[in-house]
C-alpha cells in the first residue's frame, strides 16, 4: 500500500505509479521509501516515477535504495524514473553516475509524457591528439 501517495495512470499497457519522495532521504528513512517503491513495482506498474521534486538532500543511503529499486524494476520488466529538480540532489546523483543507470527528468510532467525519454546526454569530449598544437621540437 502506498500511504498518502498519488497514483497517476496513463494510457498504456501497464499503469504508471508516482511515489512522492520526502524533502530529505537518508539512513533514517531510506528503508521505508525503498519499501514504497518496492510496493509500487510489485503492484504491476510498467513505470514507477520517484518524484523527487521536493527532495533537497539525498545521501548514499538514498542512492543505494534507488539502485535496489532499479534492480527490482528491471527484474519485473518495469522502468524506474526519477524526477529531480534540486541542483544539489542532481549533482550528487550525477557524481555517482546514477544518470547512466536511471532516466532523470526535470519535472513530473516530463516524466509522465507518453513520449518521455531521458534527458539527452552531451557528447563525450574528444581527447586532443598527442602533440597537437606543438611547434617543431
Amino acid at each position: 500500500m502506498l500511504m498518502g501517495r498519488s497514483r497517476h495512470l496513463m494510457p498504456s499497457r501497464a499503469p504508471v505509479v508516482v511515489v512522492t519522495m520526502p524533502a530529505e532521504i537518508d539512513v533514517t528513512n531510506a528503508d521505508r521509501i525503498g519499501g514504497e517503491l518496492s510496493a509500487a513495482i510489485a503492484s504491476g506498474a510498467g513505470i514507477v516515477v520517484a518524484d523527487m521534486t521536493g527532495t533537497r538532500f539525498c545521501n548514499s543511503s538514498g542512492i543505494s535504495m534507488l539502485v535496489l529499486a532499479h534492480r527490482q524494476a528491471a527484474a519485473n520488466g518495469a522502468e524506474l524514473r526519477l524526477v529531480v529538480s534540486a541542483a544539489a540532489v542532481l549533482r550528487a546523483l550525477k557524481l555517482v553516475r546514477m544518470d547512466c543507470l536511471l532516466p532523470m527528468y526535470p519535472s513530473l510532467d516530463a516524466a509522465l509524457a507518453p513520449e518521455a525519454g531521458p534527458e539527452p546526454e552531451l557528447p563525450a569530449p574528444v581527447p586532443a591528439a598527442v602533440g597537437a598544437g606543438r611547434g617543431p621540437s
